[in-house]
């Protein structure tokens, strides 16, 4: 049996408490949804809470329809924001995407068949990737920039690999490369949130033990509660297990990953917790060895949510990056 198959099959023994945890949550922070359907308007006011009031949208592509919303009114190449595991476009903290909408054309989306997009969620991460590719080019788009989080890192990473002319900048965050050292450990990492509530499973995994990180984590959480109209709902079973499976396909040794790397001509920023659980933080330093033009910043006493907990300069530190 491949290292793969047997990570799959004991990740598939841990899904039901996983799940009755809420926690098929985090990599991604997915977070329990409740959808109120009313009719939502655009408010254009430029300091608008736009994740609250962004309208979700549908684009179809081939045979499946992506959920997005447009935050901000701002012109310019857009900030195309990628989820991690678990997460929907409700998962993103508010404190970040405000931020990032303020100075930025902001999309965030849904991939395929995750909550309110139609499709069957890929098991791998090239397939996801093609994916985004089109539905980034069924808005019109030939070039944007892109953000990950984790699992979206890594979907980032294979897009600016096999898709180069459609990347302006990169932004990476809960990151690591192809065979990231620990990611491996994943089906322990979510089965450990077992018992848990969906927001103690949300602070263990995505920050640390200390008490300003666990204060940090909890403000994160309640602002990720605060949109309710029209909000999106929970991972079916069925694509949790594929996004499992995609996160474990990355994480297979692959001597070649940090050379590939070499290749990006982008520049690219990098944010990580130091105490990532999840992604541990040398894969991140060694990712910023690899890119030709990168810079990295290391959250002291913060783990894999380390810029929802330090949002405020994570977002300062990002409008700059693609305003330069």
């Amino acid at each position: 049996m491949t290292y793969l198959n047997a990570a799959v099959m004991e990740m598939k023994n841990t899904t039901t408490l996983i799940r009755r945890a809420g926690l098929l949550v985090l990599l991604g922070l997915g977070l329990s949804s409740c959808k109120k359907d009313h009719q939502e308007t655009e408010v254009p006011d430029e300091q608008a809470d736009y994740h609250q009031t962004a309208v979700t949208k549908f684009a179809k592509t081939g045979d499946a329809q992506y959920a997005y919303r447009t935050l901000g009114n701002q012109a310019g190449i857009p900030l195309v924001m990628i989820s991690a595991l678990g997460g929907s476009m409700d998962d993103w903290d508010p404190a970040v995407t405000n931020g990032l909408a303020r100075e930025n054309k902001v999309i965030i989306f849904d991939i395929e068949g995750v909550a309110s997009s139609t499709g069957k969620t890929p098991d791998n991460i090239p397939d996801m990737a093609k994916g985004v590719v089109n539905f980034i080019r069924s808005l019109g788009y030939t070039k944007v920039n892109l953000m990950g989080f984790s699992m979206g890192s890594f979907i980032s990473q294979q897009i600016v690999l096999t898709e180069p002319g459609l990347v302006n900048k990169l932004v990476l965050t809960g990151t690591g490369p192809k065979g990231s050292l620990g990611l491996s450990d994943l089906p322990k990492v979510l089965a450990s949130t077992s018992g848990l509530s969906p927001e103690e499973g949300f602070l263990k995994i995505g920050f640390t033990s200390s008490a300003s990180s666990i204060a940090a984590g909890k403000a994160s959480y309640l602002r990720t509660q605060q949109r309710q109209l029209n909000r999106d709902g929970v991972l079916s079973a069925e694509s949790s297990l594929a996004e499992v499976t995609a996160v474990l396909g990355w994480a297979q040794p692959y001597p070649e990953a940090l050379n590939e790397l070499t290749k990006v001509t982008q520049p690219v920023y990098i944010a990580q917790g130091e105490n990532d659980i999840p992604v541990p933080v040398v894969n991140a330093v060694n990712m910023s060895k690899s890119f030709p033009n990168a810079r990295l910043d290391i959250y002291p006493d913060a783990g894999h949510a380390g810029f929802f907990q330090n949002h405020l300069k994570f977002v300062t530190a990002v409008n700059a990056f693609l305003k330069n």
